[in-house]
């Protein structure tokens, strides 16, 4: 399809040498800076993966000690699901409204400080179910609300030609991160319960919190800015750190007439629920075929060993072969493995089946963020935040409550067939998303904006 999209040597509109000579690497050419970005941005996701996977993990134990069935087990992430849809929206649309770039820096900050203060009054006031129900919601507001502002930050700390590899690349935060749930937690399970799990866990966060208001300074990036212009690469936007255009709710307007934002959101709601049906009842499952809630809890991660493998694989293959290709590719994986959940019934297949999941569970999340802040660079964190404040959060909302209720009547073999065909359905929209990879592999003359409604 589409050309690669970097050269060796830069040039000019006649085609003349211009700017410094890039060596030849396997690894695409960015400044010193954007892999720190990179690095931090990618902890960030993880710990973001971390926080949202502890609930899953030691479900189970919360189960027993409240009496719960699976549908009010499933309301328990409803509840935290309705909080990461007000985060991932008002989170986005300020982080817009303040500025882009390294202006983000301290949205993304105080977002993920909710979610340690989350955890340490859980452990502290979750006595009662009551309690514990209501606290899910600041950190649900903190997973919603660090993420867009994280997706959208690390896209305008690299040249435009290699956005897919580095969001895939920071998103590999959430396969190791999915990894890093089950052995953390089973660590803490083995000297404590589950209390002291929400209580040690968002903790980590602290440093990556420090590190990234170090690096992300308007020095850092000017820095990144002359070094994209000094070898003839495209800057991810055409300033360093702009307010979004027009009124207070400019952005949203501006994301509500993207024919590519309303796709996408549809698109990504469909995987975000099949994920969180299959992964909010997979230690369930387990544990009812015998297996141990620690070894439940270890495996439930598997898909983290290798997800890293399917984000910066596709990620990188779509800034050349193009976005909808490889997304048609992990949708049908996506419903092929979710078949492949019914036979759990034994350590040893789970460990199989989580480890090839991995290989596509995360990988399309990184290649819609792209095509998404392709479509709508101005607005790139008002979209973020309103695609997963509404994909991410309303599936939440209703995927484990119907999954749970399905579970409950139905058994897993109705629940997984469903998943299967929820997925397909993602093939709809995506025949009707705009391709914004450009096919002669020239990004400085390709439109930002896609088509309006």
């Amino acid at each position: 399809m589409s050309a690669s999209t970097s050269s060796t040597q830069p040039q000019d509109e006649f085609g003349q040498p211009t700017g410094k000579p890039l060596k030849k690497s396997i690894l695409p050419h960015a400044p010193a800076t954007s892999w720190w970005v990179l690095l931090i941005t990618t902890l960030a996701i993880l710990m973001t993966a971390i926080d949202g996977g502890i609930l899953p993990a030691v479900l189970p134990a919360i189960v027993d000690e409240f009496g719960l069935n699976n549908a009010e087990a499933g309301m328990i992430n409803s509840v935290f699901f309705g909080g990461t849809i007000l985060g991932a929206i008002f989170f986005g649309w300020i982080a817009d409204r303040i500025g882009s770039g390294y202006r983000r820096t301290w949205t993304w900050i105080i977002a993920m400080m909710l979610g340690t203060l989350g955890g340490a009054l859980t452990f502290g006031f979750s006595g009662a179910f009551l309690s514990f129900l209501l606290l899910r919601i600041p950190m649900g507001v903190s997973r919603g609300g660090s993420e867009p502002v994280n997706v959208a930050l690390v896209g305008e700390w690299w040249p435009r030609e290699h956005r897919g590899f580095a969001v895939g690349v920071h998103h590999t935060g959430f396969p190791l991160g999915q990894f890093a749930t089950g052995a953390l937690i089973a660590l803490v399970l083995g000297v404590g319960g589950w209390r002291e799990a929400f209580l040690v866990i968002p903790l980590i966060g602290i440093p990556i919190m420090i590190a990234q208001a170090v690096i992300g300074t308007k020095k850092h990036q000017q820095k990144v800015y002359d070094w994209i212009d000094e070898h003839g690469m495209t800057r991810p936007t055409h300033e360093l750190s702009i307010k979004a255009p027009g009124s207070i709710m400019g952005p949203v307007k501006q994301v509500l007439q993207s024919k590519n934002a309303l796709l996408c959101m549809a698109l990504i709601f469909v995987f975000l629920w099949a994920e969180t049906g299959a992964v909010t009842f997979l230690t369930t499952q387990l544990t009812q075929h015998g297996v141990s809630l620690t070894e439940a809890a270890l495996v439930s991660g598997a898909s983290g060993l290798t997800g890293w493998i399917g984000q910066v694989g596709w990620g990188w293959a779509s800034d050349h072969t193009g976005r909808k290709f490889a997304l048609k590719f992990l949708t049908v994986g996506w419903a092929v493995l979710m078949l492949c959940f019914i036979p759990l019934s034994s350590l040893t297949m789970a460990w199989i089946v989580l480890i090839i999941w991995g290989l596509v569970r995360n990988a399309p999340f990184p290649v819609v963020y792209a095509l998404l802040i392709d479509s709508l660079p101005r607005s790139a964190g008002t979209a973020m935040g309103l695609m997963i404040g509404i994909a991410l959060g309303v599936s939440g909302v209703f995927a484990a409550m119907v999954q749970g209720a399905i579970i409950d009547h139905f058994g897993f073999t109705v629940h997984y067939i469903v998943l299967a065909v929820i997925c397909l359905i993602g093939l709809i929209p995506l025949a009707k998303i705009t391709e914004t990879v450009p096919e002669d592999g020239n990004w400085k003359e390709a439109t930002a904006d896609d088509e309006v409604l």
